[in-house]
């Protein structure tokens, strides 16, 4: 039997791990005290002066939150919708693509070794063999490699609309279970067999329905107005 390549990991591994994860809280932590920052600026200002900062403030805040896998950044845009309408809705659209275009890109540009030694650490040998082996391999093999273990013609059918499957999980009700719009378009990037310029006109594509509508029937077209 062939031995693993990454063994499981060593007990200075569990350092390491302490370390990711702190450097992780201490990044939500910013995130959520930067957002508090913008609400908190906002009162204080000149309504004519405060309210486009805090718009430009919860924006930034919005797209650093869409980027990163597993918060609840959409949440964040709703607001704004519902609070300004057809005014943020633009603005919205495109921080919610500056948002997933970053996590793309993160993926697409994170090192395969860094990230197979991240899976050794946290005692997950296998999945770290198989990004090893992978990330050798050219485009077409290396989706069929990704593809290979579903079902019937369901792994064809994938890798030939991979770009509409993708709109799809992004509009999915409930992906933060896996991993929401940032974890999807992060995982898009890292398996590197999506195109950066087709990734990023599909994203325009797959978040532009309800900021559309808003813009052209108003907020209450959503459902949480009702």
């Amino acid at each position: 039997m062939t031995r693993p390549r990454f063994p499981p990991a060593p007990p200075r591994a569990l350092r390491r791990n302490l370390i990711r994860f702190g450097v992780a809280a201490v990044a939500v932590v910013l995130l959520q005290r930067l957002l508090s920052w913008a609400n908190a600026f906002g009162q204080h200002v000149d309504t004519d002066f405060g309210m486009p900062i805090i718009m430009v403030a919860a924006l930034v805040v919005y797209a650093l939150l869409v980027a990163v896998p597993f918060m609840p950044g959409v949440e964040i845009g709703i607001s704004l919708l519902l609070m300004k309408g057809a005014e943020a809705a633009p603005f919205v659209w495109l921080a919610t693509c500056i948002g997933l275009t970053l996590a793309f890109l993160a993926g697409r540009y994170m090192p395969y070794p860094w990230l197979c030694s991240i899976l050794s650490d946290l005692r997950l040998g296998r999945a770290a063999d198989f990004l090893d082996r992978v990330q050798a391999l050219p485009a077409e093999a290396r989706l069929g490699a990704l593809t290979q273990r579903l079902p019937g013609r369901l792994g064809t059918a994938i890798a030939r609309f991979r770009y509409i499957a993708l709109a799809v999980l992004f509009n999915l009700p409930g992906n933060s279970v896996i991993g929401g719009g940032g974890g999807i378009a992060m995982v898009a990037g890292l398996s590197r067999v999506f195109g950066t310029w087709s990734t990023l006109f599909t994203i325009m594509l797959a978040v532009a329905p309800v900021p559309l509508l808003v813009m052209l029937v108003g907020p209450e077209v959503l459902p949480w107005t009702n």
